[in-house]
């Protein structure tokens, strides 16, 4: 057994954090830190969780009683955590925040399908972001083999979860509901994150990625919608994107047309591409809760540990 901690407990990601560590057979979840739901039971907030634990808040932690600290607080949190408190020489942390997702103080850039052999012998690993992860996915197979040669265009729709827990004007109900738009076209700050890792495996890779992201009008997952030029006939890319992903724990190649259903509340990532005259189209869906984010810290918790990768993540699709 591991004994785990989390820092900014209130959230989305960790609701499901907290809903993978009690059910995981290697897990011991020791606390769980939010400031303003001190002494709440964590099944107040999380209201999924009524009957399964008997876990409180607290708004103070012990960084010596845990083996691993997980940190769910946003953006920018992270880097002021560290600025005061010492982390324990023991102590392994995985952040699932942006801010070392640039590798920066010896932290690991959290994709399995890339850095699962970084990952089982790193103690600092930052998780990838959701569109970062659906998007990498996508194109990871060319990229390693040195085939992207021109411009990658994306869009990208995302359900309300990935906007976090705090309410805003485009997460109310009243707006979202039938509704879907354009954000942060262009500059969305994931592209961060998927042009450092295609540049890793493909130097040669100078070509734009375009990314339009949206605001769909549902609470989970990401559909995202990739093509690019290609030499490649229809069979080769079926083949190079089997062969990749033929040791992947939880992402998969199909030969048939995907949707959200089929990885919603699951740490899976479908992936299906096809030709069309000199393009190739590449659909990729995942939860943005799970694979996006929770699911795949729980992924990379048990590389590390050295536990079976899929071990407390065999979850059912939501499929109807």
């Amino acid at each position: 057994m591991i004994k785990v901690g989390i820092i900014g407990g209130a959230g989305y990601t960790a609701g499901e954090l907290i809903r993978l560590l009690i059910n995981h057979p290697e897990v011991e979840v020791v606390f769980i830190h939010s400031t303003s739901n001190a002494g709440n039971a964590v099944s107040d907030v999380h209201g999924g969780l009524i009957g399964e634990s008997e876990l409180r808040f607290t708004d103070s932690y012990d960084l010596n009683a845990v083996d691993l600290l997980f940190l769910c607080s946003a953006h920018g949190q992270s880097r002021k955590f560290w600025e005061e408190n010492v982390a324990p020489a023991t102590l392994k942390i995985i952040d699932l925040a942006q801010d070392f997702r640039d590798e920066s103080c010896g932290y690991v850039y959290g994709l399995p399908e890339v850095n699962r052999g970084r990952i089982a012998t790193t103690s600092r690993l930052a998780n990838p972001g959701c569109f970062a992860t659906a998007i990498q996915l996508a194109l990871l197979p060319l990229a390693s083999a040195g085939l992207l040669t021109s411009q990658v265009h994306i869009t990208a729709i995302t359900g309300s979860t990935g906007a976090g827990v705090k309410p805003g004007a485009t997460t109310h109900f009243s707006w979202r509901s039938d509704n879907i738009s354009v954000y942060k076209a262009f500059e969305h700050q994931h592209l961060i994150e998927i042009n450092r890792t295609i540049k890793g495996l493909q130097p040669s890779f100078e070509s734009a990625i375009n990314f339009v992201p949206m605001r769909g009008d549902f609470a989970r997952g990401i559909f995202a919608s990739v093509y690019t030029d290609c030499d490649l006939t229809a069979e080769q890319a079926v083949a190079l994107y089997n062969d990749f992903y033929a040791d992947a724990a939880f992402t998969f190649a199909v030969d048939r047309d995907i949707d959200l259903k089929q990885v919603v509340n699951t740490n899976k990532a479908l992936i299906r591409v096809a030709k069309y005259g000199d393009k190739l189209h590449i659909v990729s869906v995942i939860d943005n809760l799970l694979k996006g984010a929770s699911g795949q810290a729980v992924q990379n918790m048990n590389i590390m540990f050295g536990f079976d990768e899929k071990l407390g993540l065999n979850l059912k699709p939501s499929a109807f």
